[in-house]
């Protein structure tokens, strides 16, 4: 639980961070949609059976939602990040780094800070090269390993409306969002 006090502390560190916006919601305004696992399955980008962030391995949708749902209160957070062009896909990849750093930045506030937390971002985790799902090896760095907000079945797009934020942020840029999921001592109503 964190407690008041310590909420300037959390605000600060995500203000160091630089996200261009960031909402406080109550986790009941979290928009599930559990028919998400479908896209996954798809495998766009890769990730599908070889990330333990990722599905199948990181469990059971239902599971995953009931977990985000004992939480009372999301810290949403956006980052707009400027590209070349719509086929920038070397500037999207580099913006993608450059966010999970910032949200592995949180990660570690929230170690030092937060007895229980649910820490989502942008993606399956990258912090190895190859994960060792793909090797028959345990997660290298189980405290660090981020899941993505679709894994968990959250509708980011609906997200940032329900937050007020654009999910999509004009020409020449790419938008990567995250939630923080922790108990406050005071819930957000």
């Amino acid at each position: 639980m964190l407690k008041e006090n310590n909420m300037v502390e959390l605000y600060k560190t995500f203000g160091t961070i630089g996200f261009d916006n960031v909402k406080e919601i109550s986790t009941e305004l979290l928009p599930f949609q559990p028919s998400l696992i479908e896209l996954c399955k798809q495998n766009s980008c890769g990730n599908y059976g070889k990330n333990y962030t990722c599905p199948p391995h990181i469990g059971e949708i239902d599971e995953l939602i009931k977990k985000a749902k004992r939480f009372n209160t999301a810290l949403v957070f956006q980052k707009v990040y400027r590209i070349e062009d719509s086929f920038d896909f070397e500037g999207m990849t580099e913006a993608n780094d450059t966010f999970r750093k910032s949200v592995q930045r949180v990660n570690d506030f929230c170690k030092e800070n937060l007895s229980e937390f649910l820490l989502l971002g942008a993606g399956g985790c990258k912090l190895c090269p190859t994960c060792g799902m793909e090797t028959d090896e345990p997660c290298r760095f189980p405290d660090d390993a981020l899941a993505s907000l679709e894994s968990y079945g959250i509708f980011v797009s609906e997200l940032a409306s329900v937050c007020g934020m654009n999910y999509i942020n004009g020409v020449n840029t790419v938008t990567y969002f995250g939630a923080l999921l922790y108990d406050k001592s005071t819930p957000v109503t």
